[in-house]
């Protein structure tokens, strides 16, 4: 077995952190011509020092560790996790904005624990997975585990409302039990249910069935639902081939909604064109491709399911975000990991990788 860990995943990653960074302050600047530079002053400081210093520190705490110390843990995590998730509905610690209790606010620190539920969501059932590798081919060994902790999960999540958040955690376990050995009749089951759910979720929340709908028509109410997406698009398309360069986006001015989260693609295509903005791309299949050869090479069941949960989490979030400005599917409202604005965000995606490379340390050799 490996003594040290896997450098091409480490180096994608670095670089990918390193581009984030770029891409973020280049979007920050925006707020300059709002305030005067107060918050953009403020919000560079937590990125960097809530997001990339301490998540850089948990990041080598947990590649430090060795991973399988946290199976015996993994009930108690999840515990704690649903925990912290209901802390957002109790008055003066949670924080309502514009209708959502997603929030926890602790002095002048606030964070989502929605991040935390997604982590140790996969850690419990990769652990539950791996006790029982013969059995979850079984509706006992294999979907009802999954709809016991990735279900209810995702049910705190959506009554938040969080749906993007729930969604995630949903693909995540899929994957999970997929790569488990899981019967495909079951997986297909799950898909029917998922889109059933969605179906269900744009009932009871009007914003889900007008994302929707924005996405079926797009040019149904440009300066309303559609906003959003036809001015990524716009950005987008003005970076042409090579962009405009770095920091000299436009649509980030004013016209782009929330530049430094949801649509922190668009900047990103409007300023360094498609070959940026395809190289972005690639560096997200880096890590999953990566990743995936780490999991096929971990040395027990426990260590190939975490990671396979960890990269689709990390990867396939970004890709929704990514799809979501390309229009390519209905807006979901998810950060950009290692780019968009968030320091609870990054640190906890960097002590996800953490966990990773402490596999990668243990992988077998071909």
């Amino acid at each position: 077995m490996k003594k040290s860990i896997d450098a091409p995943f480490l180096l994608v990653l670095c670089t990918l952190v390193v581009a984030g960074l770029l891409i973020f302050t280049s979007a920050a600047l925006s707020l300059l011509a709002q305030d005067g530079g107060a918050s953009f002053s403020s919000v560079a400081i937590k990125q960097v020092l809530l997001g990339l210093v301490l998540g850089g520190a948990l990041m080598v705490f947990f590649a430090r560790i060795d991973y399988r110390v946290w199976k015996r843990y993994t009930p108690y995590i999840f515990a704690g996790a649903i925990v912290l998730s209901l802390l957002p509905f109790v008055p003066h610690i949670g924080l309502n904005l514009k209708g959502a209790a997603r929030w926890i606010v602790i002095g002048p620190i606030s964070f989502q624990p929605a991040e935390t539920m997604k982590f140790a969501t996969v850690l419990f059932l990769a652990a539950i997975y791996a006790a029982r590798m013969r059995a979850v081919n079984t509706f006992k060994g294999g979907i009802l585990p999954l709809f016991l902790i990735a279900g209810s999960s995702a049910l705190i999540l959506l009554v938040q409302p969080d749906t993007a958040s729930a969604a995630i955690i949903g693909m995540s376990a899929i994957a999970m039990l997929f790569a488990a050995g899981g019967r495909v009749q079951h997986l297909l089951m799950l898909l029917v249910i998922g889109m059933l759910v969605v179906g269900a979720a744009a009932f009871k929340y009007p914003y889900v069935a007008q994302r929707i709908k924005t996405f079926i028509n797009q040019e149904a109410d440009p300066l309303g639902a559609g906003y959003q997406v036809q001015q990524s698009l716009i950005a987008v398309g003005s970076g042409q081939f090579g962009g405009k360069g770095f920091g000299q986006s436009v649509e980030k001015f004013s016209y782009l909604p929330e530049p430094i989260g949801d649509s922190i693609f668009a900047v990103a295509g409007e300023e360094f064109g498609f070959i940026g903005s395809s190289l972005l791309v690639l560096l997200y299949a880096g890590i999953a491709l990566l990743g995936l050869r780490i999991a096929a090479r971990a040395p027990d069941p426990f260590g190939g399911l975490v990671v396979v949960g960890l990269v689709v989490l990390i990867v396939g979030q970004s890709f929704f975000n990514i799809a979501s400005t390309l229009a390519l599917v209905p807006l979901v409202g998810v950060p950009l990991v290692f780019v968009s604005h968030g320091g609870t965000s990054l640190a906890i995606s960097l002590a996800e990788v953490g966990v990773i490379l402490s596999v990668s340390k243990r992988m077998k050799q071909k």
